[in-house]
């Protein structure tokens, strides 16, 4: 290889890495330091999934397509100002719904216009289900959106799968169903992927992962897309209850279960990059990716300021500077982690005996295990060897244990027993006798020795301080 060629390479590694630095989404490594903001911009969609149901003025769930008030462009813009005013860490502005942000390319396009203009220290995305991608590759290149987040859920070519996903696909003034619509979606999804890649569009692919449908379709999936040179694969697990009144959860098609994900996603990871941080966010969604602060912000909040008192707000010096400060902070982190974390490394790499553990932390934020067993509605779930670790995936529950003043909730304990039921040791920053010995019934290790330490250099100190693997360290 020419030394031009090697250096042509390395520019453009560097400025893929400038570009996902600060971005939650595409970097797991900045997912607890840096905030985004979904704004609910395009109502419309021009397919219908048997997974979605668009929802709004709802404030009591969160998956996508869930809104608790739709915007007007100037709406969203005024409402990034304010929240980015209050919250430093914000550094990704997205239009991922209710509906497509491509089937309302007027109101998604005037939004990212007036960003350029009032907020241009910010990323811009948007998420889409393909269609409409090659319509307007020249408006996603004008207002110079770097990231886009495709879903694509097969690949098979004679629709039949695609079929029991999509009821139904407007395009070009013509509604198709059955397998003529998912032909006529993959087609476009493609051919949009595609362009994307060849302007240098930071791809995302995601795919939900359907029991019995297309589970084992995701690592042709996985395939294809790497082949396309999409950046990175994300397989999410189908959220499905009867009272989402989609079509799947009203058949009785079951969430797909932590197990299930991560065989999945094992398959998946032969050929792709994955990303495993995903939270499967609101289309209101605002903070960092392990929270959700959308209900903190109305509409009288922002609304009826002027865009000139919302820049003072803002204050995008300000917001350099805290920026500047958090990239301090991942330097230090980095710095104490060492060479600790593997992201994408296989078993035997992480082991020298090719045995692993699985390792689940309670994280705020910050990288740091300062979270309080009982407030943890989240675990971030770890494999770990003598050698090193890697992130694997995080696992919510409904109900956080302790409920503070009202007390704490042993009837929610089950539902974690069942999240952690393949854990081997809980990293926490504090917990409980009660709920501690709780957990000796599936015999998960609890260990506060590593409060408010950094995660990964921790994760890897318990597992080899715990299952002698300090004494394979030694040898």
């Amino acid at each position: 290889m020419s030394c031009s060629c090697t250096q042509t390479q390395a520019k453009l590694q560097e400025n893929i890495l400038k570009k996902i630095n600060n971005h939650p989404c595409y970097s797991q490594n900045a997912h607890q330091h840096y905030a985004r903001i979904h704004v609910a911009i395009a109502p419309a969609c021009n397919i219908q999934c048997n997974y979605c149901n668009r929802k709004y003025d709802c404030s009591n769930e969160s998956r996508p397509g869930v809104t608790s008030y739709k915007l007007t462009p100037e709406e969203a813009v005024k409402k990034v100002l304010y929240v980015g005013g209050s919250i430093q860490q914000l550094s990704v502005v997205g239009i991922a719904g209710p509906g497509d942000a491509l089937a309302n390319p007027k109101q998604t396009f005037a939004t990212f216009r007036l960003l350029q203009h009032y907020a241009p220290d910010v990323k811009l995305c948007l998420s889409t289900n393909g269609l409409n991608i090659e319509k307007h590759i020249n408006e996603i290149l004008k207002y110079n959106i770097e990231h886009i987040t495709v879903t694509l859920n097969s690949v098979d070519e004679s629709g039949k799968i695609g079929a029991k996903i999509y009821p139904w696909v407007y395009y070009e003034g013509k509604r198709y169903k059955g397998e003529e619509a998912a032909k006529t979606l993959l087609r476009q999804q493609l051919k949009g992927i595609e362009l994307l890649v060849k302007n240098d569009i930071l791809v995302k692919v995601n795919s939900v992962l359907i029991p019995n449908i297309n589970e084992d379709e995701l690592p042709k999936v996985a395939k294809k897309v790497k082949e396309m040179g999409v950046f990175i694969f994300n397989v999410m697990p189908l959220i499905s209850k009867p009272e989402h009144g989609t079509k799947f959860g009203l058949e009785g098609i079951k969430s797909t279960d932590h197990k299930l994900l991560m065989r999945v996603q094992e398959a998946c990871e032969i050929d792709v990059k994955l990303m495993r941080h995903c939270r499967q966010c609101r289309a209101d969604a605002v903070g960092l990716l392990g929270e959700d602060r959308s209900d903190e912000f109305f509409k009288s909040d922002f609304t009826d300021k002027s865009f000139e008192d919302l820049q003072i707000h803002y204050d995008i010096n300000k917001r350099r500077k805290a920026h500047e400060k958090i990239e301090q902070w991942r330097g230090i982190l980095k710095a104490a982690n060492e060479k600790a974390l593997m992201e994408d490394a296989k078993r035997y790499e992480l082991s020298s005996t090719g045995k692993t553990k699985l390792v689940a932390v309670t994280s705020e934020s910050n990288g740091l295990i300062n979270d309080h067993f009982g407030s943890a509605k989240e675990f971030l779930i770890y494999e770990a060897g003598d050698k090193a670790i890697k992130f694997i995936t995080h696992r919510r529950v409904e109900t956080s244990y302790c409920k503070g003043p009202v007390g704490c909730g042993t009837y929610v304990i089950d539902e974690i027993k069942q999240a952690l039921s393949d854990c081997d040791i809980l990293l926490t920053q504090k917990i409980g006798d009660c709920p501690k010995k709780e957990l000796e019934d599936i015999k998960l290790i609890c260990d506060e020795d590593y409060a408010n330490e950094p995660i990964e250099i921790s994760v890897l100190k318990a597992v080899r301080k715990h299952f002698g693997f300090e004494k394979l360290q030694a040898c």
